[in-house]
């Protein structure tokens, strides 16, 4: 039993299907997460959500991340710089575009980016970024760049490894096992099975 409640039957069958709806949502989000917390136990990586959430449930998703044991990635697009395989093209470069987003911030914004490759990710080490996630690196590709991070200057060690992509309870372990720091996903919040909550009339 989660909990017991009281009042007019006339209420509580209104409201029924729509709390149950929200509580069986959140729920499942909270288990799902606990299950990938729980594989990456040990290893010193994170579990991290992402922004893809449902329109108006962001901050009780992002809630339900933290009851699970994970951890709250950007709320929105003002957090922090996010430079993604768009924002790259369209500046002509890695280099350039992280030239032009510290010639735009103030002092407390941290700047993330995003490399598909070991050449990238060689590139965004050389400037020294806050976050580097690796997006859908195998298993050898991460430690290898986490490698190559631990080799770099004081500053370069400070640097968070992030990645991402077809995160799955079977392949979380290998993954956080390579040294990363974060492991976000987005499918904690956007397509999770509900957990199965009903309401008993007694």
């Amino acid at each position: 039993m989660i909990a017991r409640i009281s009042g007019p039957t006339r209420a509580l069958l209104t409201g029924e299907r729509t709390a149950l709806n929200l509580l069986s949502h959140l729920s499942g989000i909270a288990t799902r997460t606990r299950r990938l917390v729980d594989a990456v136990a040990g290893t010193g990586a994170s579990i991290a959500d992402t922004r893809k959430t449902l329109p108006g449930l962001r901050s009780l998703q992002k809630y339900a991340v933290t009851v699970g044991g994970g951890k709250n990635h950007r709320f929105g697009l003002d957090d922090a710089v996010l430079l993604k395989d768009n924002h790259i093209a369209a500046c002509g470069s890695l280099t350039e575009a992280v030239r032009r987003v510290r010639a735009g911030i103030g002092h407390t914004v941290k700047i993330e980016v995003e490399v598909d490759t070991l050449v990238q990710f060689d590139e965004a080490l050389s400037l020294e970024p806050d976050i580097i996630m690796l997006d859908n690196f195998n298993a050898d590709d991460l430690r290898t760049a986490v490698a190559r991070r631990d080799a770099g200057s004081s500053t370069q060690r400070r640097i968070l490894l992030e990645t991402s992509g077809r995160i799955t309870e079977a392949t979380v372990r290998a993954l956080a096992e390579t040294g990363v720091d974060l492991i976000s996903s987005g499918a904690l919040t956007h397509s999770v099975t509900a957990l199965d909550i009903g309401l008993d009339n007694e």
